[in-house]
């Protein structure tokens, strides 16, 4: 915890959280419930937030929603706009041609985050919802962005990797050397840990020293094996994808 405290910020910022979590209009004394304040704690925080911009509040149920301007302030500057720019034409190429849904990663606070997304061409679709958070031991993608990681990094996520913690020794070990395999072959294919009947497929892109480090994946919702004849196209085809982003975005 940090020495420098800002009460009422932190409420403000609660607010917020609160509201993007639960994602539907709620009353004062719901938000104070959902954060186990009292509504009197709160009054003053959503006044200002509403005045300020930040919040909405109905004129019929007098329920709170979150406006735009967070979306605004996040679209004025973004590290990732680069990065984004130049996997868009690439990912779409990468769907259509598989016949797959595709998705872009980065770690995010100890978390996989998905950035970008674009759905299959087909008429059969996987979406993952660009802005969700997953764990990073638990996703191909997380393994793979791990797995190029040094060890001083990695050892410093993991240990405060709540999933990791919770391995016995030999899962942690097991774990670690899951990761070796996946740095020597460039790539991950494994069926998702999240969702039953997916098989996801993840190459790392950039440098993991760099400010931009991210994993660029497929997800099917066919079971697919990388021994056999699909498996490695698509494998071929995401690092043909991969380098395209790389050589686009000029990372390295």
């Amino acid at each position: 915890m940090s020495k420098y405290v800002a009460p009422a910020l932190d409420k403000g910022l609660d607010i917020l959280e609160y509201l993007s979590q639960i994602k539907i209009p709620q009353s004062q004394m719901e938000i104070a419930q959902g954060l186990n304040k009292s509504p009197n704690e709160l009054y003053r925080m959503l006044v200002c937030l509403e005045q300020r911009g930040y919040l909405l509040k109905s004129a019929q149920s007098g329920k709170y929603s979150l406006s735009l301007k967070l979306y605004q302030l996040s679209h004025r500057h973004s590290p990732i706009d680069g990065l984004l720019k130049a996997s868009k034409p690439v990912m779409e190429e990468l769907s259509n041609s598989t016949k797959q849904s595709c998705h872009l990663s980065i770690i995010y606070h100890g978390q996989l985050m998905v950035v970008s997304q674009m759905k299959s061409p087909g008429p059969v679709s996987l979406s993952i919802e660009e802005g969700s958070l997953f764990p990073l031991t638990k996703t191909a993608s997380g393994r793979v962005l791990l797995a190029h990681l040094e060890d001083d990094k990695l050892n410093e996520l993991l240990n405060n990797n709540q999933e990791f913690i919770s391995l016995s020794k030999k899962e942690q070990k097991d774990f670690k050397e899951r990761l070796q395999c996946i740095n020597k072959d460039k790539h991950e294919i494994s069926q998702s840990d999240l969702t039953m009947g997916v098989t996801d497929i993840a190459v790392a892109i950039g440098n993991p020293n760099s400010n931009m480090y991210c994993a660029l994946a497929i997800s099917s919702l066919s079971s697919i094996d990388e021994k056999n004849s699909i498996g490695e196209l698509l494998i071929d085809k995401l690092l043909e994808a991969s380098q395209a982003i790389q050589n686009e975005s000029g990372l390295d």
